[in-house]
């Protein structure tokens, strides 16, 4: 046996073992990934990550140890954002609700 095949079967041990860890972390990697950009290539993170859970899977032969959880992502959609407007400095500050009702204004008193 050569080295790659005891990399490959120390690995096929640690994924019958702990399949269930490195899936969840795959769910959490693609999820930061696709927060960070923004929504756009959701379903590209979500086939690289089935991708990667089933080629995992494999290693041993067997179909059991990574389950899948991702559910496929909405389209992105342009018009939609994903973060709010940036705040101009140079806007004024509009005025907030009167606080005394017999001043409405705000005004200061003479």
């Amino acid at each position: 046996m050569g080295f790659l095949d005891n990399a490959k079967d120390k690995l096929a041990k640690a994924v019958d073992q702990h399949g269930h860890k490195i899936s969840d972390g795959i769910d959490k990697a693609s999820k930061v990934i696709d927060d960070k950009t923004g929504g756009k290539h959701s379903v590209k993170i979500a086939s690289g990550s089935a991708r990667a859970k089933d080629a995992l899977d494999k290693l041993d032969g067997k179909n059991d140890d990574i389950r899948d959880t991702t559910t496929p992502p909405e389209p992105y959609d342009p018009t939609i954002p994903t973060h709010p407007a940036p705040v101009d400095p140079t806007d004024p500050i509009p005025p907030g609700p009167p606080t005394d009702p017999a001043n409405p204004t705000g005004s200061p008193r003479p």
